[in-house]
């Protein structure tokens, strides 16, 4: 057991955080982060996997791995992905989950906390791609829930895996509720 899985379930329910999670966890997943509409979605998060406790990377835009920040960014189990260009990205992460016997890559699917037209289809091309499960996870400040909600198998039907993710996050507010992407791939 981690250290600090009971401090950090403690502070989060100090904070008026319920913690959800799954009763049965996949070996290998790809967690999509659904409502990203906040810079307090981040610290929430660290403190959601170090309560639960779950071994998860999460990918983040390169910049913030510049300059000292860098080292503690990948300490924290981030990835840095450059948004600006192709760089085969849905490949690699594909190919580092067959190699892998335990792999849980944490993705904002709206990729900004801004509102979007819809979602990047990252996450969703590289479940494809490896063969994996998609697990959805909420920061719900409506709810004042934090944590992992379901995970379903993709069947390759976008409209019918997008409608069966709608339906998981349907009530989920972010902390800027009016910055939430709709639910649909871009």
């Amino acid at each position: 057991m981690n250290v600090l899985h009971g401090p950090t379930r403690l502070v989060l329910r100090l904070m008026g955080w319920k913690l959800l999670d799954l009763p049965q966890r996949p070996a290998k997943a790809v967690v999509i982060a659904y409502p990203h509409t906040s810079n307090w979605d981040f610290p929430v998060t660290l403190l959601a996997l170090a309560a639960l406790p779950f071994d998860a990377q999460w990918v983040g835009k390169d910049t913030m791995f510049r300059g000292v920040w860098g080292p503690v960014m990948r300490a924290l189990g981030g990835v840095a992905v450059n948004r600006r260009e192709r760089t085969g990205f849905v490949e690699q992460v594909a190919n580092e989950f067959r190699s892998r016997d335990r792999f849980h890559l944490i993705i904002a699917t709206e990729g900004t906390r801004r509102r979007q037209a819809g979602w990047k289809s990252g996450f969703y091309r590289i479940a494809l791609a490896a063969g994996v499960p998609v697990i959805m996870a909420t920061v719900d400040y409506g709810k004042r829930e934090v944590g992992l909600l379901a995970g379903i198998e993709l069947t390759g039907d976008e409209s019918a895996d997008m409608a069966r993710i709608a339906t998981c996050y349907e009530g989920r507010t972010g902390y800027h509720h009016e910055n939430a992407s709709p639910i649909r791939l871009l």
